[in-house]
């Protein structure tokens, strides 16, 4: 099992966002957690298998999405998963 770490800039804070990424994750078995962070980014972790978690990266551009609007998407790809996650959450 693999594990991104990934900002997120743009219109993502306030617009539902971390409830799009959680969905996103669910549809692709994704384990880990979103968060907003305090300069106005959104901070992922992720683990899954490398396709699942490329198909990921994808969805949560939020392409064609009337209110959420990703400016760039920072991803690290950080090697083997270094935690066992249950489930994908969202953290506040």
């Amino acid at each position: 099992m693999k594990e991104i770490r990934v900002v997120v800039s743009g219109r993502v804070q306030g617009v539902g966002y971390r409830y799009f990424v959680r969905d996103a994750a669910l549809r692709r078995n994704i384990r880990g957690f979103v968060k907003n962070n305090p300069d106005g980014t959104v901070g992922i972790v992720a683990a899954g298998d490398r396709d699942r978690l490329e198909q990921f990266l994808e969805d949560i551009r939020a392409k064609g999405d009337p209110v959420i609007r990703t400016a760039d998407i920072s991803v690290t790809w950080a090697g083997e998963a270094t935690q066992e996650w249950q489930g994908f959450e969202i953290r506040r």
